[in-house]
């Protein structure tokens, strides 16, 4: 296998901290947020991150396919997750220490609960507004009650973030910067 090849495009609005650990060829978009510790590898094909991610502490974000993994705008990515899963739709949140596996495909506005363990046999996609939670991994449908306030609530964190975090922590460029 040849080796990996690092290429890392970061926005000039998007903050990415020095010490997190990027592999491969990653494109982060703008108003992302990446915390310290964090890890981001494309190990085969290349990962796309869109507009006002935030991707906190020791969350670690793997590419295992040929195929680009496409990881849309305003998702929330906690702390000690992982993220297997070739799609990702936009306002999605991935708890603590949950754990999404690469034959998951996520829509728009999922929730994997804290701990859970995402899976399945097959290739499976996730319907717009499921939430997964529990030890078993349960499922219901969210009826979308809240997503104005949720929105708005992830905005600010956002922002709080790109104000705070740079006054704390080194930040990285793209490679051309």
């Amino acid at each position: 296998m040849p080796p990996i090849r690092d290429r890392f495009v970061i926005h000039s609005k998007a903050v990415v901290c020095q010490d997190v650990d990027l592999k491969g060829d990653i494109t982060i978009g703008p108003g992302t947020v990446v915390h310290p510790k964090a890890a981001i590898f494309a190990l085969v094909g290349p990962i796309v991150i869109g507009a006002g991610c935030i991707v906190e502490e020791a969350v670690i974000i793997v590419n295992r396919r040929k195929d680009v993994m496409r990881i849309g705008d305003n998702n929330l990515f906690e702390i000690g997750c992982r993220v297997e899963c070739p799609s990702i739709g936009d306002f999605n949140t991935i708890s603590t220490r949950a754990r999404v596996h690469n034959t998951v495909r996520m829509t728009n506005h999922c929730v994997v609960g804290a701990q859970c363990l995402v899976v399945p046999a097959e290739d499976e996609t996730l319907d717009e507004y499921t939430c997964i939670y529990g030890p078993a991994a349960d499922r219901r449908t969210w009826s979308g009650r809240g997503q104005v306030q949720e929105a708005d609530l992830r905005m600010k964190h956002a922002e709080y973030l790109r104000e705070m975090l740079p006054k704390f922590n080194r930040l990285r460029r793209s490679d051309g910067a």
